[in-house]
C-alpha cells in the first residue's frame, strides 16, 4: 500500500486522490510505500525480465499496467571516451532504447496505468518533445485520448512526428515551455484531463526504475556517481527516490552522488547549486540546442536539490560546444546513437574530471536519456553532406581517393 505525500510538509492524502500538489502549502507530493510491509529479495526481481515492471512491488499500479515492453535499457562501458577521459568504470545507461526512444517511458507506463486506475479517460502534458511522443504512444495504447502543449518551432520534428503519428491533439503555443506547462495545469484541474507532466508523483515512479536496473547491471554493485541531464529535474530526482526506497529495505547500503547536468544557456539548478540557494530563481528565458533541457523553471527543482546535496553530489553547466562535441564521440567512438540533452551528462563528465572535481577511480553511469534519430536536423547540421557522384565505378574510386 502506499499514500501521497507532501515533501515540504508531509501532509498525507489518499492515493485516489487527483493531485498534483500539496492542499496545504503548495509544494510537490510525492508516493510513499509501507516498506517495513514489504516482502520482496533481490532473489525474488532477479526471476524476472528486466524491465520496469520487474520492481513491481515498489510501482503503485495495482492491476494489468499499460505496457509497451519499456525498460531493460543497455548499459554500455564507456571504453574509449573513458581513456581519453581518465576514468576506467564510466557507463551510458542508454534510454534511448526505450519504446518510443526515450526515458520518458518508464514514467509514461505507470502515469497512463495510473489514469486509468483513477478512473481518468483523457491524459495532458507539455512537452519539449520526449514527453509528448511517449504519452501519444501509452495513450494510443490505452484507447484514450491524449492533448499534447509544445512551445511553437522549439521542439525537434522527430519528437512532433511521433506525437502527431500516435494521435494526439498537438498544440503549439507562442511562448516557452514553461507557460506551456502552465496552461495544460490550469486545463486539467479546470476541465478534468490527467496531467502527466514530471509534477505528477506516480509518472516519476516509473523513472526511478533506471538506477535500479543500473544497478541490477552491474551485479548490484552500486556506483560511486549517477549523472544525469537536467531539464525539469524530474530524472534525478526519482532515481535518488528509488534508492532511498533500496537503502531503507536493506538492498543497498550507501548512496552515489547524483550530479545534474545542464546547459549553459539554461542553468537554474547549477546556479541554485553554485550559490547555495535554498530556491533556484527562474531562467525566463532559457536557450539551448539540446531542446529537450530547454528549461527555465523545472518543477521538480526542489527535490533534484534535495538529491543532489543529501548525496554530497554535484551540478555543473557545459557549452551547447561541448553538448555537440559529445553527441559525435559517442556516436563515432563509441557507436552510441544520442539526441544533443543526452551528451551533456557524459560532456558534465568530461568538464568535472577536467576541473578536479570527480575522481579518476570512480564508477560512474551516465544516463543518456533518448534516440540520435529524436532530432535529425541537429545531427545533419554537423555533418558534411554525402558525396554526389556519377553512376560509375571511376567516380566512386575517385570520391574515395582509392
Amino acid at each position: 500500500m502506499y499514500r501521497l505525500v507532501c515533501v515540504h510538509c508531509a501532509a498525507e492524502y489518499a492515493p485516489e486522490q487527483i493531485l498534483y500538489t500539496c492542499e496545504r502549502c503548495g509544494h510537490l507530493l510525492t508516493v510513499s510505500y509501507a516498506l517495513d510491509d514489504l516482502a520482496v529479495t533481490r532473489d525474488v526481481w532477479s526471476e524476472r525480465p528486466l524491465s520496469v515492471w520487474r520492481y513491481r512491488e515498489l510501482l503503485p499500479v495495482q492491476g494489468e499496467p499499460v505496457t509497451l515492453r519499456e525498460g531493460g535499457t543497455p548499459l554500455y562501458h564507456l571504453r574509449s571516451i573513458g581513456r581519453e577521459i581518465g576514468v576506467s568504470e564510466l557507463y551510458a545507461k542508454h534510454e534511448g532504447m526505450n519504446p518510443s526512444g526515450s526515458f520518458k517511458d518508464r514514467g509514461m507506463t505507470v502515469g497512463v496505468s495510473m489514469a486509468l486506475e483513477l478512473g481518468m479517460r483523457s491524459v495532458a502534458c507539455a512537452s519539449t518533445g520526449n514527453t509528448s511522443a511517449s504519452l501519444a504512444a501509452y495513450a494510443a495504447k490505452a484507447g484514450i485520448p491524449a492533448v499534447v502543449l509544445l512551445p511553437a518551432g522549439k521542439v525537434a520534428l522527430g519528437k512532433v512526428a511521433q506525437a502527431l503519428m500516435h494521435g494526439a491533439r498537438v498544440i503549439a503555443i507562442r511562448g516557452n515551455f514553461d507557460r506551456a506547462l502552465e496552461m495544460v495545469h490550469e486545463l486539467c484541474l479546470s476541465h478534468g484531463l490527467y496531467l502527466l507532466n514530471s509534477v505528477n508523483p506516480f509518472r516519476l515512479e516509473g523513472q526511478k526504475t533506471i538506477g535500479f536496473e543500473a544497478i541490477d547491471q552491474l551485479g548490484g554493485c552500486v556506483p560511486d556517481r549517477f549523472v544525469l541531464p537536467v531539464g525539469n529535474a524530474g530524472n534525478i530526482s526519482a532515481v535518488y527516490k528509488g534508492l532511498t526506497e533500496l537503502h531503507t529495505l536493506g538492498m543497498i547500503d550507501r548512496y552515489p552522488m547524483m550530479t545534474g547536468i545542464q546547459a549553459a544557456g539554461a542553468r537554474p539548478v547549477v546556479d541554485a547549486i553554485e550559490q547555495g540557494l535554498a530556491e533556484l530563481v527562474p531562467d525566463p528565458d532559457p536557450e539551448t540546442v539540446a531542446t529537450a533541457i530547454r528549461i527555465g523553471a523545472p518543477v521538480n527543482a526542489e527535490k533534484a536539490l534535495a538529491a543532489i546535496r543529501k548525496t554530497g553530489g554535484t551540478a555543473a553547466a557545459v557549452t551547447d560546444e561541448e553538448i555537440l562535441g559529445m553527441q559525435r564521440d559517442l556516436a563515432r567512438k563509441e557507436g552510441i546513437g544520442v539526441e544533443p540533452a543526452s551528451a551533456a551528462s557524459v560532456a558534465g563528465v568530461r568538464a568535472l574530471v577536467e576541473r578536479g572535481v570527480i575522481d579518476r577511480d570512480e564508477r560512474i553511469v551516465c544516463v543518456v536519456t533518448g534516440h540520435l534519430l529524436k532530432d535529425p536536423e541537429t545531427v545533419v547540421k554537423q555533418c558534411a553532406p554525402p558525396v554526389e557522384i556519377d553512376a560509375d565505378l571511376r567516380s566512386l574510386l575517385s570520391a574515395l581517393r582509392l
